[in-house]
This record gives structure tokens, sequence and C-alpha cells, in this order.
């Protein structure tokens, strides 16, 4: 049979395609996508995780006093763990030490705050999921004890967060021990649609984090936070790009403007401070875990992503013209995610072989970037993690709540 050109070019192209499709193949096996479904490979692990928080009673902050806070028992005090007495100067400050952390440091709300941020989250996903309102009574009832009740409730500040013995006012880094309160607030919008959600208490709630949410745009600790050049910077960011789309998704009609300007911010300082050309976080590599609070902070802005981006503007493809933007840093740190051996920088000083876990970050970009291979390494990933250190720096554990719009 004669070739004719039509046929000549036709195998010629097949055979230079033969590589790349072989490539992306192997790159991209069957069964992978950018958008895996979340509530069929979280099912198990959510409905499992909210029947133990069924049987658990509120326990807040009025229940665990600190007789070192100037505060009262409604507000949220902590101590650094890693300051201790100075033996040289008895009564006097306490002073910064590396090693095993202090067991006399008081983090007993710190604990309880984190253990809320995990139980409510996980109620909520398990209501989701099921349709059950025994979930969402549960995570309500929490809801109520933390932010309604006058009796129980959390004072919205975190003026004395990360105290330092004998001083009697807490440090910006203590901003960052309330971002679990992110997910708690992606939560809510879907707890909304439970027969167990009085309007009082919705009320109640909201009227809460809107304080908060000015108390971290009011205090001058929470501006130093803001200001920070790291995960702490990051931190503040998520809260109030939190905080701040609940309020929309509870208020369709209300004005967006302060999310137009926490995405302006991102766009503007975020990445100009945090970004440097080649993709990493350099004041993550200085710190005494530079991998863990790498992922950390890659998480944090991950989120931060999903929440001021909208159908008209995804800060997703937003990039510095002398730098690069998000997708430049998931690309950097995927394959030190998929393979820890390959970091490049110095090994973290606790748990660096505890970790990854399954970084959401990895998640919500796969679904920006149509990337699967990134979706496919999330779903081989530990989900959760019993270690405390780790936990603190494990922002989103609910990604369903993320990936998945609250019904009207």
């Amino acid at each position: 049979m004669s070739i004719t050109r039509r046929r000549f070019c036709s195998q010629a192209a097949t055979l230079l395609l033969a590589p790349r499709l072989l490539r992306s193949q192997a790159l991209h096996p069957p069964g992978s996508t950018a958008r895996p479904d979340v509530a069929a490979i979280d099912h198990d692990r959510i409905v499992g995780a909210a029947e133990r928080y069924l049987t658990e009673t509120p326990a807040t902050l009025t229940a665990l006093p600190c007789e070192h806070s100037p505060g009262t028992v409604h507000d949220f005090y902590s101590e650094p763990d890693d300051f201790w007495p100075d033996t040289a100067k008895p009564g006097g400050a306490y002073v910064q030490r590396s090693g095993p952390p202090n067991p006399a440091a008081f983090v007993a709300h710190r604990d309880a705050l984190l253990h809320f941020c995990i139980q409510v989250p996980a109620l909520a996903a398990a209501f989701v999921l099921t349709k059950e309102d025994r979930y969402a009574a549960q995570a309500i009832r929490h809801l109520r004890a933390w932010f309604v009740d006058p009796a129980t409730r959390m004072t919205p500040s975190l003026s004395y967060a990360q105290t330092v013995p004998p001083a009697k006012a807490g440090r910006f880094e203590g901003v960052v021990e309330a971002v679990h309160l992110a997910e708690v607030a992606q939560a809510i919008p879907f707890l909304t649609a439970s027969e167990s959600m009085a309007q009082s208490d919705l009320d109640g709630i909201q009227s809460w984090f809107a304080a908060y949410l000015q108390w971290l745009n009011s205090s001058r600790l929470a501006g130093l936070a803001r200001d920070d050049k790291s995960h702490h910077g990051s931190s503040w960011l998520l809260q109030a790009a939190a905080f701040t789309r609940m309020h929309l998704e509870l208020s369709p009609d209300a004005d967006d403007a302060a999310l137009t300007a926490l995405r302006q911010r991102y766009k503007t300082v975020t990445i100009r401070a945090q970004i440097t050309a080649n993709g990493t976080f350099p004041h993550e590599l200085t710190t005494v875990n530079p991998y863990r609070f790498s992922l950390f902070n890659l998480d944090m802005l991950a989120a931060v992503c999903q929440l001021v981006s909208t159908r008209f503007e995804s800060v997703w493809d937003y990039d510095l013209q002398d730098g690069p933007g998000m997708r430049a840093v998931i690309a950097r740190h995927f394959p030190y995610i998929k393979d820890r051996g390959a970091w490049p920088y110095m090994a973290d000083a606790t748990h660096f072989n505890d970790l990854p876990l399954r970084q959401p970050s990895l998640l919500f970009a796969a679904r920006a970037y149509t990337r699967p291979e990134y979706a496919d390494l999330w779903k081989t990933l530990p989900a959760d993690t019993d270690i405390p250190e780790l936990q603190r720096t494990f922002p989103i554990r609910q990604p369903l709540l993320w990936v998945t719009r609250p019904r009207p």
C-alpha cells in the first residue's frame, strides 16, 4: 500500500507524541483526577470521628482557670513553653531556651481551643455527609458554650496569649494559637441548615466572630502578627479571611469590601513579603522546624486563596511581575511532600520523620491548576495525627467543608 503525504504526517506525529503520552499515563494513572470525591474518600474517617465527639461535653476556658492570668476566667491565656525562669534572677523575666518544653508552662487554654476546633468541623462534616441532625446539634452545643452562653463564652480577643511571665500582656505570636478557628468559621454556614440552630444561637455566634474580627483589625498585638513576614502573618490573614467569608455566606447581601481588601493585601503584601523567586518561604527556613513550618504556611496560604478568590477573580493565578505566586510555591514544595528525603534544607529539630500529613494545599492546588498528580499524592498521605505539636500546625482537617458550598 502506498504511503500518502497525509498518512506519513499522521504516523510521524504519532511517533513524536508517543513518549509524551506515555509520560502522561505514568504521571496520571487510570482513575487519576484533579477533583477527587472528598466525600467518599473521607466518609468513614469523618463519621468515625464525629461518633466519638457525640459523647463529649463542652469544655471551655472557664473550666480551666489560671492563677497567672491577669484577665478573667473568660479570657484566653497561654504561656510559651520554650521560656523558663531565670535561675540567676529569681522573680525576674523568663528566658528563652531551646530543648524540651517547660512542663510548667500554662497551655490548657491553647489545648482546649484546639480540641474544640477539631470537634466542631468533624461534627459539621458528618452532618453534611449524613444529614443526621444529631451531629449538627452536638456541634451547635459546643458553639453555644464557647461563643454565646454568658457563663462559659470566651472573650473575643487574644490579649493574653503567649504571655511570658511575669509580664501581664501577651505577644503577637499568640495569634497563631487561634488559627484553627478558621475551620470552625468554615463549618458554621453548613450548620444553619440544621433545625437545632436557633436564630438566637446564630446571632450570638456571628456577634462573637464580628467582635473577634474587630480585635484582629484594631489591636496593636494583632497588627504585629498581621505585619509579620512569616507564618504568623499568614495566620492573621487566614483568620481574617475566614471570618469575613463566613459573614458573607450568612449575609449574602452584605458589602464584600472587606474581602476585597484582604484579596488585595494577599496580592500586594503577603506574596512579596513571604515568597522568594524560587517559591520558598525564607522566614520559615530559618526556624528550628523549617519543613513543618513551610508546609504549615503553604496550607494557610492555600486556604486563603480558597477564601478570597471569587468566580470573577482567582488569586490562584496571580503572580508578581518580578516574582512567583502560589503556582510556583506549590510546584516547589510538591517534590518535598512526595519525598521528605529530597528536602534540601536543614531537617526539623522534632518530628521530621512524622511528616508530611495529608496537606490540604495539595487538594486545593490540584483543583485550582487541574493537576491530578497533586490530588493523587494527597490521597496517599495520613489524614490525621495524634502528635500535639503537629496538630497545632495542621490548620485544616475537614477539606470537605472547603470544597463544598453550603446550601442556601
